[in-house]
C-alpha cells in the first residue's frame, strides 16, 4: 500500500509539472510563431479575407480564383474571419485587410491552443472509463506532449486541431454509450450527429474514419442491432448537416471532393518503390533529417515530421536562415531526437498492440481501424497527389488524428501496468527523452516576429 501511496504522488507530482510544462509550450510558441510563416498559409489567409469580406450580410465561400484552399470545409476559417470581421469594424487603418491580419492570425493561433486543451481534457476523460482508478492518464499527457507534430498544428490556421477537438467529444460519447450498453435516445443521436457534421466540414481527412464505423459493426458480436441503428442514423444527421459543402464543391467544380492539384497520371510500380524506399537515408536520418535529404520518401520525411520539424517551419526556419536560432547545429539535434524517438515509438506500440489484443471494447475497435483507415487513404491519397520530387505532400499535419489516437490506445495499457518498478521505468525513459527533444516543440523564431 505504501508503494501504490507514493506510486500515485509520483504520478500526480509529474501531472502538474507536464502540465506546467505544456503551457510553458503553448504560450512561449503563440509568441514566438505566426500563423502567416505556417504551410500554405497565403491561401489560408485569402481564404479567411475573402470569406470575412461578405460576413455577416451574406455567405460567400471563396471560389479557386480567390484561394488555393477553396475546397476546404469553412468551420475552421469561421473564427479568424469573425475576427476580421470585428478588426475592421473597430480599427482605424488606411488598409484594414493587411493590417487585421496579424490580429485575427494571432487570436485564431489562441483559440486553437484552447481546442488542443481541451481535446486533451476530453480524451483524459475519456480514458478513465478505460481504468479502475479514477485518477488522470499521465502516460497519454506525456505521450501526447512528446508529438512535435501537434505544435505546428494548433500553431497554423489549417483544419487538423479541429478534427482532434470534435474527434475527442466523438469518442467520448462513443465510450459513454458503449459503456450504457448502446441504450440510446433520440437526443444522443442527434449529439452524435451533429459532431460528425461538424467533423465532416473541418477537414476531408476526416472521411478516412467514417468506414470504420460499419468495419466495427461486423468485428461486434454484442448490441449489433443498437450499434448499427445509432451509427445509421448519426450518420445520417451528420450528412445533412455537412453534405451542403460537398454538393456545393460538385455543381461548382465537378467533384465532392475538388482539390487543387490534379491527379497524378503517371504513378507505375518503379514509381511506387521509389515512394517506399529506404535508399539513401541512412546517412540523413539519425544525422541531419531536414529537407531535401529524403526527396519523395514517405516513411523517412513523416517519422522526421512526427517527432521534428522535416519541412523546417518551426525549429529549421528554412525559409529564415539569418533568423532562426541554432542553425548550424539544428539538423544534428534533429537527428538525435529522431534516434531517441526510436524508443519512444517502440513503447508506443508495444503498448498499441498489446491494447488491441487484450481488449474487445467496440469503441477502441472503432478507433483502431479509424487509424488504419487512415493511414491507407493517407498512404494511397499522397501517392496520387504528389506535387515534385520533394515530397511536398508528406506532412504529419495531415495525419494528426491518426498519430493521436495510437498514443491513445497506447495509453490504456501503459497506465494498467501492475508492477510500480516496471511503469516508473517506462516513465522515467519517456520524462528523460521528452527533456531532450524539447528543443523540438518550440519555434525557433524571435518573439513577435514577423510584426
Amino acid at each position: 500500500k505504501k508503494v501504490l501511496k507514493n506510486l500515485n504522488l509520483i504520478k500526480k507530482s509529474l501531472f502538474i509539472i507536464f502540465v506546467i510544462c505544456l503551457l510553458f509550450i503553448l504560450v512561449y510558441n503563440i509568441l514566438h510563431f505566426d500563423p502567416i510563416l505556417g504551410y500554405d498559409a497565403e491561401a489560408h489567409y485569402s481564404y479567411v479575407d475573402t470569406f470575412s469580406r461578405y460576413l455577416p450580410d451574406s455567405f460567400h465561400l471563396p471560389t479557386a480564383n480567390e484561394s488555393r484552399e477553396f475546397f476546404s470545409p469553412p468551420l475552421p476559417y469561421l473564427f479568424p474571419s469573425s475576427i476580421q470581421v470585428i478588426c475592421r469594424n473597430i480599427l482605424s487603418s488606411q488598409n484594414l485587410l493587411e493590417d487585421c491580419k496579424p490580429i485575427y492570425g494571432k487570436m485564431t493561433q489562441i483559440f486553437q491552443n484552447i481546442l488542443f486543451l481541451g481535446s486533451i481534457y476530453i480524451n483524459l476523460l475519456t480514458l478513465r472509463l478505460f481504468q479502475e482508478k479514477r485518477d488522470f492518464n499521465f502516460s497519454f499527457l506525456i505521450l501526447t506532449m512528446m508529438l512535435a507534430a501537434n505544435y505546428r498544428t494548433l500553431s497554423i490556421i489549417k483544419g487538423e486541431i479541429y478534427i482532434l477537438f470534435f474527434l475527442s467529444i466523438l469518442i467520448y460519447l462513443l465510450s459513454k454509450l458503449e459503456k450504457n450498453n448502446f441504450n440510446y435516445e433520440n437526443r444522443d443521436i442527434l449529439k452524435f450527429g451533429i459532431i460528425i457534421g461538424l467533423l465532416a466540414l473541418t477537414r476531408q481527412w476526416v472521411f478516412l474514419i467514417f468506414p470504420a464505423f460499419f468495419i466495427v459493426y461486423f468485428k461486434i458480436k454484442e448490441n449489433k442491432k443498437s450499434y448499427l441503428y445509432f451509427s445509421s442514423l448519426s450518420l445520417i444527421v451528420g450528412f445533412i448537416i455537412s453534405s451542403w459543402f460537398y454538393f456545393y464543391n460538385l455543381f461548382r467544380y465537378g467533384s465532392l471532393t475538388a482539390f487543387n492539384t490534379e491527379i497524378n497520371k503517371t504513378i507505375n510500380l518503379e514509381r511506387i518503390s521509389e515512394f517506399v524506399s529506404f535508399d539513401g537515408i541512412s546517412n540523413y536520418i539519425f544525422t541531419n533529417p531536414i529537407r531535401p535529404y529524403f526527396e519523395n520518401k514517405f516513411l523517412p520525411i513523416f517519422y522526421s515530421d512526427v517527432w521534428g520539424d522535416y519541412w523546417g517551419y518551426f525549429t529549421f526556419t528554412s525559409r529564415f536562415l539569418e533568423i532562426g536560432r541554432n542553425q548550424l547545429n539544428i539538423g544534428a539535434y534533429l537527428g538525435r531526437v529522431n534516434l531517441l524517438s526510436l524508443i519512444t515509438i517502440s513503447i508506443i506500440f508495444y503498448f498499441y498492440f498489446k491494447t488491441i489484443r487484450d481488449s474487445n471494447s467496440q469503441t477502441l475497435l472503432f478507433i483502431n481501424y479509424s487509424i488504419i483507415l487512415s493511414f491507407i487513404g493517407y498512404f494511397i491519397w499522397v501517392l496520387l497527389y504528389q506535387t515534385g520530387s520533394q515530397g511536398d505532400t508528406i506532412k504529419a499535419t495531415y495525419m494528426t488524428q491518426a498519430i493521436n489516437l495510437i498514443v491513445f490506445i497506447s495509453a490504456i495499457s501503459i497506465e494498467k501496468i501492475k508492477k510500480p518498478s516496471n511503469y516508473l521505468s517506462i516513465i522515467f525513459i519517456l520524462v528523460l527523452i521528452f527533456a531532450h527533444n524539447f528543443q523540438s516543440y518550440l519555434s525557433h523564431f524571435p518573439m513577435f516576429f514577423p510584426n
